[in-house]
């Protein structure tokens, strides 16, 4: 009798955990489209066709919801972390780690696990446990680049190297779609080469870097066209796509949304402006780079320290990539177009590199996916690296990033 009373109590728990963890998948897809600002609990509800009361019945709030979707990718990735952790310090660790990750990605693929929430505007949500929790990943990972032996790298060098591995993680979700998934361990071999060894081949020496230009006015000078490029270019990065509504571009200007319309047809044209802009300034640092001749190598690095350096300096950092992914679906073909131009000009780069012996051989599709993210994730490195400056970045970020995670830091 007291076995069956037993068991009834624990039955209601189980359906609670398991429509608990219904929601969490559900909404996981809805927050990897849309961000969190752009995520309803009646579109998370409507896939499980529920009423949006049958979600609040578990998370009070969609930032709740968030937070929990958040947090399910932190342990996962803690995981991945676990995995490296387990091997001998070096490219062993970086190879396992990397490994973990595109064999939850292929039982993704296969439907029989559910997917990981993208990072892209963890920052809008503003939640302390998983600013914590994350800040905790964060601090695990770097075991992963501990060099194999030999004196620790000074801790700013390990955190940006730390920044720079989970940022290519992070990143994969925009290229995976280019591979097939019984590729998935070939790829995940070619992204840890690429990570523990760089670009340049064994004992290679660092190349003096060209001089470009890529200055904008200064802010007392700007137009108004500018302002709001400048401005829904930071809001977008910090919040997403659905975060910089135009009450809060012009909020940030201290303008009217009647100013906002004056200059701007509709929000949409303004996001397309600004992506537009990000890409008019990697085509300048690449055409600049190539005019200025040198090995592959040289003209590659020149272009991602400069567009470092760029992103750094903060008065108009360049677009994220990760922007793309909440963008509404009708801009996003055309926007991925563009992308796959500047990612197809860095492959050519690198097999340019290849071809005069400054690169080693690579995957090049893989290693210019890898490039683009490390060049737009600098944006965020002054949060993972403080003390980081446009003039030291080029050693404490880009070095690591051509020469490998474990190469000797640049004094």
């Amino acid at each position: 009798m007291s076995s069956d009373v037993s068991n009834r109590s624990k039955a209601p728990s189980q359906r609670f955990q398991a429509r608990r963890s219904a929601i969490i998948s559900s909404a996981i897809d809805e927050l990897n489209r849309k961000g969190v600002r752009g995520m309803t609990l009646g579109d998370v509800a409507s896939r499980l066709n529920l009423v949006p009361t049958g979600v609040i019945y578990y998370f009070r709030n969609k930032e709740e919801l968030a937070a929990a979707c958040f947090l399910c990718a932190i342990e996962r990735y803690r995981s991945f972390i676990a995995a490296g952790a387990d091997q001998e310090p070096g490219s062993d660790r970086v190879r396992a780690f990397v490994h973990a990750f595109f064999d939850l990605k292929g039982e993704v693929a296969l439907g029989r696990r559910d997917d990981l929430a993208k990072f892209n505007d963890v920052r809008a949500l503003n939640n302390s446990e998983v600013n914590d929790a994350y800040t905790a990943m964060f601090r695990a990972a770097r075991q992963l680049v501990a060099f194999p032996k030999g004196a620790p790298a000074p801790r700013l060098h390990e955190n940006a190297r730390t920044h720079l591995l989970l940022s290519e993680m992070f990143w994969i979700v925009a290229w995976i779609r280019h591979v097939d998934v019984e590729d998935y361990p070939r790829a995940a071999d070619r992204l840890a080469s690429i990570l523990s060894e760089g670009f340049m081949p064994p004992g290679a020496a660092w190349p003096d870097l060209h001089s470009l230009e890529l200055a904008t006015p200064q802010s007392d000078t700007l137009d108004p066209a500018e302002q709001f490029l400048r401005a829904a270019t930071q809001l977008i990065n910090e919040e997403g796509y659905h975060g910089a509504s135009v009450e809060r571009i012009s909020a940030r200007l201290n303008v009217s949304k009647g100013a906002f319309y004056h200059h701007n047809t509709t929000k949409d044209e303004l996001v397309l402006a600004c992506f537009k802009r990000a890409f008019d300034i990697m085509w300048r640092a690449i055409r600049q780079a190539e005019a200025a001749g040198g090995s592959g190598l040289q003209m590659l690095a020149s272009v991602a320290a400069a567009l470092v350096r760029y992103q750094l300096e903060g008065a108009a950092p360049l677009l994220r990539t990760s922007a793309f992914t909440t963008v509404p679906e009708a801009l996003q073909p055309a926007l991925m177009a563009e992308f796959d131009r500047v990612s197809y000009r860095f492959a050519s780069m690198i097999c340019d590199g290849m071809a005069d012996g400054s690169i080693r051989p690579l995957e090049v599709n893989i290693g210019a996916q890898m490039l683009t993210t490390m060049i737009n994730a600098a944006a965020e490195l002054h949060y993972w690296a403080p003390g980081v400056t446009p003039q030291t970045a080029v050693d404490h970020y880009v070095r690591p990033f051509f020469q490998g995670l474990f190469a000797t830091p640049a004094q």
